[in-house]
């Protein structure tokens, strides 16, 4: 994966990113797929991640590539149906659309805003603005509760275990993707610094374990 990649949309099926694919290719935008299934399972946080796959394009096409999916939703809004379920949605379900706008599709978006907006509430750019940085600042937040994975990276790197070393370097150097884009660490400078230890700990000790496993099968 090239490094200046960044992951820009998540979609449950393959046929929803390769849509998007098209379009973003159409437009001189450049796209790599990949799913966020990790090398070892699971979320060091407890939580379970679902299998979504990723669209991937430079950080620098960002704003192009908002741009161009803020105008196909702009052409689709005043042919939508009044039967629409979001048409549905109390204010505050609506509002909370705009918080969570990595959550939904550009369409859904726009259309809350225009819902809204005929409802008589206020949407301008400074509250979609300060929403935006609300949940970047929110999403930002490292992992919490790394404890037990913690003390699981120290048991198997004293063991010897091949897994202590990546539970070590996973703390230690993991990151996810903002919705802007950006890369933040997944966990806390403390964590990180229990996980580079873990993993130098592990480093250490594999090669005299290995040397012992060999040594007794003599």
């Amino acid at each position: 994966m090239n490094k200046n990649y960044s992951v820009f949309r998540k979609y449950p099926t393959l046929a929803q990113v390769e849509e998007l694919e098209n379009l973003l290719n159409k437009n001189n935008i450049a796209t790599e797929i990949a799913d966020n299934i990790p090398p070892v399972d699971s979320s060091f946080s407890g939580s379970t991640l679902q299998n979504q796959y990723e669209i991937k394009i430079p950080l620098a096409d960002f704003a192009k590539a908002e741009k161009i999916l803020d105008e196909v939703a702009e052409n689709l809004i005043d042919q939508v149906d009044k039967e629409h379920y979001l048409f549905s949605f109390t204010d505050e379900e609506l509002y909370e659309i705009l918080l969570k706008a990595d959550e939904w599709n550009e369409f859904d978006y726009k259309l809350a805003q225009k819902i809204l907006t005929e409802r008589g509430k206020s949407i301008d750019t400074e509250l979609l603005n300060a929403l935006k940085k609300q949940r970047l600042d929110l999403l930002a937040q490292p992992e919490e509760n790394q404890k037990p994975w913690i003390i699981a990276g120290y048991i198997f790197a004293i063991l010897g275990g091949f897994l202590g070393i990546l539970i070590g370097y996973s703390l230690w150097t993991s990151k996810k993707s903002l919705p802007n884009g950006q890369k933040v660490y997944s966990y806390s400078e403390k964590d990180r610094v229990q996980g580079k230890n873990i993993f130098y700990i592990g480093v250490i000790i594999l090669p005299f374990y290995i040397i012992i496993r060999i040594l007794t099968q003599l």
